[in-house]
C-alpha cells in the first residue's frame, strides 16, 4: 500500500508545482502581458495559450472541441490513476503519479481558461528541441520516458524481483 501512497504523493507534488508556476507566470510575473522573460541565454519564460495537446496536435479551438478534449483527457487520467493504483513497482508508482499530476493540471488549465499555460521555452539560440512546455508537460514526458524504460531496459524477468528491489 505505500508504493500506492509515493504515486498519489507524487501527482499531487506535481500538480501543485504546476500549478504554482502558471500562477506566478500568469500573476506576479505577468507573463501574459509582458510575452517573453529572458532568464538564460538558452532558457526564457515565454507566455503561449495551448488549445491542443502535446505537439499541437488535437487543436480544439470551439467549445465543443474543447469539452471533448476535457473529456478524452481525463478519460485517460481515469485510467492512468486505475493502474496507478493496481501497480505494485515503487518506480512505476512514481512515474504513473507524474503523469496523472500533470494531466491534471493541465485538465484543469483547460476546464479554468480553455487552454493550457505553456511558458518553459528552452533553446539553443534558433534551435528548439521542444515546444514551449509547462511543469505538467514535463511531468508527463519523463513519467513516460520513466514508464518505458522500466518497460523495456530494466524491467526485470521476475516482477517480484522490481517489486522488491524498487
Amino acid at each position: 500500500m505505500k508504493s500506492r501512497r509515493l504515486g498519489l504523493a507524487v501527482a499531487l507534488a506535481v500538480f501543485i508545482a504546476d500549478q504554482l508556476t502558471k500562477w506566478i507566470v500568469a500573476g506576479p510575473l505577468t507573463l501574459e502581458r509582458v510575452g517573453q522573460i529572458v532568464l538564460l541565454p538558452f532558457f526564457n519564460l515565454t507566455w503561449t495559450e495551448n488549445n491542443g495537446i502535446s505537439l499541437g496536435l488535437f487543436n480544439a479551438t470551439t467549445e465543443t472541441g474543447r469539452w471533448m478534449l476535457i473529456a478524452v483527457t481525463s478519460a485517460i487520467a481515469v485510467a492512468v490513476g486505475v493502474w496507478m493504483g493496481r501497480e505494485k513497482a515503487r518506480w512505476d508508482q512514481a512515474a504513473l503519479g507524474m503523469i496523472l499530476g500533470g494531466a491534471v493540471g493541465n485538465i484543469l488549465d483547460r476546464i479554468r481558461h480553455g487552454y493550457v499555460v505553456d511558458f518553459a521555452d528552452l533553446h539553443f539560440g534558433e534551435f528548439r528541441p521542444f515546444l514551449v512546455f509547462n511543469v505538467a508537460d514535463a511531468a508527463i514526458s519523463i513519467g513516460v520516458v520513466i514508464l518505458v524504460l522500466r518497460a523495456f531496459i530494466l524491467r526485470s524477468e521476475n516482477p517480484e524481483e522490481s517489486v522488491t528491489n524498487a
